[in-house]
Parts: C-alpha cells; structure tokens; sequence
C-alpha cells in the first residue's frame, strides 16, 4: 500500500487509558506513529472541510466523538482490525481536499479495507466517486437524506447540488443512486420526475416508517452509503442545522447496522456533522459502533460464483417474454433478483444484474405483475 501518512494529522493529541472491553483497547489510532493497515480491515478518519456548503460553516469548537466512540464497549466476536487514520487537514483549495479525499479513498478500496469518512459537507461524495473512478468500477450510491441534491446543471459542486455533479462528469461511473428517508417538502416535482427517468430509487421517510424493509434491499445494494447528519430529527441531537422532522436516533442506528451488513458496502460516510454537542457526539458515535458490528457480522452471502447455498425460483410472465429468476439465502433468508444484461455490455456490469430484493417483489412476480425494481434495474442494463 501506497504511504498515506502525507494525508493526516493525529486525530487524538494524548494517550488515553481504558477497560479492557472497551473500543480503545483495540483501535489502532494514529498516535505516535502512523500504523500499518492490514487489508481486511476498517479505517475511520474525518475531513473538516466545509467549503462547499453555501453556508459557509467555520467550526467553533472540535468535535469530541473519537472519545465517545472508544468509550464504547467492543464485542468479542469482532476480527477485524480498526484503525483510526486521523484527519485530513483541508488544502488550500477545495479541489486539493477532494484530490486527498479521492487518493486516501481509492487506496484503501484496492486494499481491501472498508473506510469510514466522517465530514465535512455533503459535496465530499464527489472525491469518493473519482474514488471509484479510479478504480474503473461503476459504483452505486445509496443517500441517507432528506432531500435529493440535485441542484442545476449551472451549480458548481456543493453539498446541495453534488448528485448533478456526479451525473455530469464524463466518464459517469455512478450506475444507481437510492434516496432513504426523502422529506417531499424539500423535493421540487422536476426534481423528482428526474429521478424517476433516471430509473433512481426513493424510499420516503414515511413510507421508511411504515416499513423498515422498503429500505433495507437499498442498503444491501449500495457501494458507497451517503448519510447527511443533518436527516436525524433536529430534537434527537439538539441541533439547530437539522429539520423538524427526520430519522429518530434509533433508527439511524438501525440503518447503521442493516448497512454493515450489506456485503457490498465498501464505503460508508457521514457528511454534514458541524452543529456538534455532548449528544450528537455520543449519537455519531453510536452510529459508527453499529456500522463496525454490521461488517463485522456479515454472512458473505451475496449470491456470486456458486449458488449452492441459495434456493432458486423461477417465474415466467404471462403475456410477455421475461422470465426473472429469484435467490433466496439459506443462512440469511435475503433474496435478490436476476437481471439480464445483453452480452456484448462490459464485464464492468456483472456486480449490478442481481439486484437485492423483498419477498414481495417474489410474490408480485407470482401474480404475474412486473416487479419495478426489475424494470428499473433492465432499463440501466440495456
């Protein structure tokens, strides 16, 4: 691995002691020495960049979350290494973050090891997708967020317009981008028509709070998971920069968690964090504890190669020449879905025609109605 020291200051200037089932026993922090990095592993570091939000922000104070999180009891059955990489100091210009963001990114994706960004605004998703680029792998994107980003196509990059930036960027290797936890308020009907053309996703936040499993399969097919701090309800943090409405504390958690375990996760950031306190400190903590025991406790069962371990059903519309193939895994009980793609599409597809579903796409199929999200996913393909 390339030497990545160059990138980072400590992120913790004294040593600290603790009990010995607590999260500092066994995060390897950027203390003294910059560590090794074994692959296979979780690396946690922060970008206080905030020029791209039209706000403006300028920290008054430093966040104090690093504490809260090696507080934290650790669980025994947790064999990958942590390590805490420290922060990126901010260059000169934006675009200096982004080349260091992108560099640091792209490294540890090569490598096998899962980063964990925690920003910085919103429109730092753009150096995570010249990450991927990189890297030449399409990448889906999966936004936990209460409005959609898109801004214009006039808008320079920034935390409220960086999705037409990602679209907008030749070569594109954004493949699909899933919204959780859209607030209607803040979406514009042209936006959302968009978005619909696009054959993107969208799972309201009240249709998340009816029904935790419309997300789930989002989750589960994302590459990279973009969670704005700012979609946590304003009173579960005691923050003046967020919303009235939005997720409650739990159910980031739980979102957190559901997005470790998704086998295809390799990236998760928060983005938007600058209205801290003892709360929201201890709550981002929290979410950074239950990603970690996610991707700690996954079961490897996204159906590649060998689909021994899976049940397989197959069902054929009426009406129609499609027929669609479904997964089930014996050890989860998760399903996906087969998508074709045509033959003569690059290889570079493969990791995007089987498609994370509920059983209800299942019984839909059985009733002889097209699944959307096989539609939307075909449309991509071909």
């Amino acid at each position: 691995m390339n030497d990545l020291s160059i990138y980072f200051k400590p992120c913790i200037s004294e040593e600290l002691e603790f009990e010995e089932e607590q999260m500092g026993q066994i995060l390897v922090s950027n203390y003294g020495a910059f560590p090794e990095i074994e692959t296979d592993s979780i690396a946690i570091f922060s970008v206080p960049e905030f020029r791209g939000d039209a706000n403006e922000i300028k920290l008054e104070s430093e966040s104090q979350f690093r504490k809260e999180l090696l507080q934290l009891s650790r669980s025994k059955n947790w064999t990958r290494k942590i390590y805490d990489l420290g922060t990126i100091v901010p260059g000169d210009d934006l675009k200096d973050t982004y080349f260091a963001v992108s560099n640091v990114t792209s490294e540890l994706i090569k490598h096998r090891v899962l980063p964990i960004l925690i920003g910085g605004s919103q429109d730092l998703i753009v150096a995570t997708h010249d990450a991927y680029a990189k890297l030449e792998q399409l990448v889906n994107i999966c936004s936990i967020d209460h409005s959609l980003d898109l801004g214009s196509p006039e808008s320079d990059v920034g935390s409220d317009s960086y999705l037409t930036s990602l679209m907008l960027k030749r070569p594109c290797y954004l493949f699909n981008h899933a919204n959780i936890g859209l607030q209607i308020p803040y979406a514009q009907p042209k936006d959302l028509k968009l978005i619909e053309s696009l054959y993107f996703d969208v799972c309201r936040l009240g249709e998340f709070n009816d029904d935790f499993k419309r997300a789930e399969p989002h989750l589960r097919n994302a590459d990279v998971i973009n969670l704005d701090f700012k979609s946590i309800k304003a009173s579960e943090v005691f923050s003046h920069a967020a919303n009235p409405n939005g997720f409650q504390a739990q159910q980031i958690c739980q979102i957190s968690k559901y997005a470790g375990i998704s086998d295809k996760v390799n990236f998760f950031g928060v983005y938007n964090y600058s209205d801290f306190n003892k709360i929201s400190d201890k709550l981002l903590a929290e979410v950074i504890w239950y990603f970690i025991d996610g991707v700690q406790s996954r079961w490897g069962d996204f159906p590649i190669g060998s689909k021994a371990g899976y049940y397989k059903f197959m069902v054929e519309l009426e009406n129609g020449n499609y027929s669609i193939t479904f997964y089930k895994s014996h050890r989860s009980d998760r399903w996906w879905m087969e998508v074709p793609y045509p033959p003569q599409k690059d290889a570079k597809y493969e990791r995007h025609h089987l498609v994370p579903c509920n059983k209800e796409d299942y019984d839909q199929a059985m009733k002889n109605e097209m699944p959307d999200l096989w539609w939307k996913t075909y449309q991509k393909l071909t």
